[in-house]
């Protein structure tokens, strides 16, 4: 079995206790793996506070050129795509294009990745999302920097555009939030600075933490943030070794965001034991938890309408089982459940929309056995749902 690094979590954990729910927060309450004994949040918690404003440093005043020895990857001219080739058919040229200087995704051409592949490294990138803005949250602007193909510090246009907080422009995605949003208004390059290294193990044992270090437009957001694996998409990262090199990829999500002066360079064997700051003490997750809960339960409190203040209290359990919540979620939408079973044919159409988003909510639920068997709510209205062939996608 594999062990996970020893972490020392003193800065990180102290301002994450403080921090409390945000009240910008964005996306469903039910959609990435749960809190844990080691984790506060769920992955793409929406509750999960905002990173702060901070304004980025001028542009004059960062160095952006490459170092000697680095490798350049992209200097924004037609010859830099021979650097690159099409991730999902490798050896195929790749589809994305050299504009104004700068490589520019083609949307729905697929992921790109370097043809030389990369450890431990430097790397310098700079990016810039399409303008005018289009879409919201995780659809504006949308693009990600994955390091080794396995590790995805994230690109996004979060100018004035709130997101779940670990999909945040320069958060390790899924993981871990930037400390601060230091971005430029879309249409201004963003400089990307990143130092990262592997993760070791020997023997099944990991030896040396793996982490990286982000600046962005000189703003530090990232601090010796401790990578346990390979990030993913709603599902928490699992620890584990990476390979010893691998290339570097950029992601095609549908938006044509532009790269350029991307460079990277090599970084020799590490020396003496390094800080990281990762998952928290479990003293520390069960504090923040029982906190967030009780915020969510106190939120509840104020709302009037019936689903909304049993989804909000339900939501409360995701973070602390609580006996005497559960029993009025159950009381709850055992009445909304009654109620819509009730109504007559010519209004169901009208109650369709908030009875499958429901039943998908309570779906999550019990997918983490969040819920007790038989939670009574769940199995009728899984079952109205179905009667009426709600659940079938067209």
């Amino acid at each position: 079995m594999m062990k996970t690094c020893s972490v020392i979590t003193t800065v990180g954990s102290a301002l994450l206790l403080a921090a409390t729910v945000s009240s910008a927060s964005t996306g469903s309450p039910f959609y990435g793996d749960p809190p844990d004994e080691r984790h506060a949040w769920a992955v793409h918690d929406h509750n999960r506070p905002q990173p702060p404003r901070v304004e980025p440093l001028p542009a004059s005043s960062l160095d952006t050129k490459a170092p000697a020895g680095a490798v350049i990857l992209c200097d924004g001219t037609e010859a830099s795509l021979a650097n690159w080739e099409a991730d999902k058919n490798g050896n195929e040229p790749t589809k994305w294009i050299i504009h104004d200087g700068a490589m520019e995704c083609v949307p729905k051409s697929g992921y790109v990745r370097t043809k030389q592949k990369f450890g431990d490294c430097q790397l310098h990138v700079e990016w810039a999302a399409p303008t005018p803005p289009q879409g919201e949250s995780q659809g504006r602007g949308n693009s990600g920097i994955f390091l080794m193909g396995a590790v995805e510090i994230q690109v996004l246009d979060n100018y004035n555009n709130p997101t779940y907080a670990d999909g945040f422009a320069c958060s390790m995605y899924g993981v871990n939030p930037p400390k601060a949003n230091a971005l430029r208004p879309p249409g201004e390059f963003q400089c990307i600075d990143i130092e990262f290294r592997r993760p070791v193990y020997k023997d099944g044992q990991c030896v040396e933490p793996g982490y990286v270090t982000v600046k962005c437009n000189g703003i530090l957001v990232q601090d010796h943030t401790q990578i346990e694996g390979g990030t993913g998409h709603r599902g928490r990262s699992k620890p584990g070794p990476l390979p010893e090199v691998g290339p570097l990829k950029l992601q095609d999500h549908g938006n044509p965001v532009r790269f350029r002066n991307i460079w990277i360079r090599e970084l020799p064997p590490r020396s003496g034991a390094i800080t990281t700051y990762g998952p928290l003490s479990a003293s520390e997750v069960a504090a923040q938890r029982k906190e967030t809960a009780a915020t969510l339960r106190k939120d509840a409190a104020t709302l009037t309408e019936p689903v909304a203040k049993a989804t909000r209290l339900m939501e409360s359990l995701v973070y602390e089982n609580d006996a005497a919540t559960l029993k009025q979620v159950e009381q709850m939408f055992g009445e909304y459940v009654g109620k819509l079973k009730a109504l007559p044919a010519d209004k169901l159409n009208a109650a369709k929309d908030e009875a499958k988003r429901t039943a998908e909510y309570f779906g999550y639920m019990g997918k983490f056995k969040l819920l007790p068997e038989g939670f009574a709510p769940k199995a009728e209205l899984t079952q109205f749902v179905k009667q009426q062939g709600w659940d079938k996608k067209k």
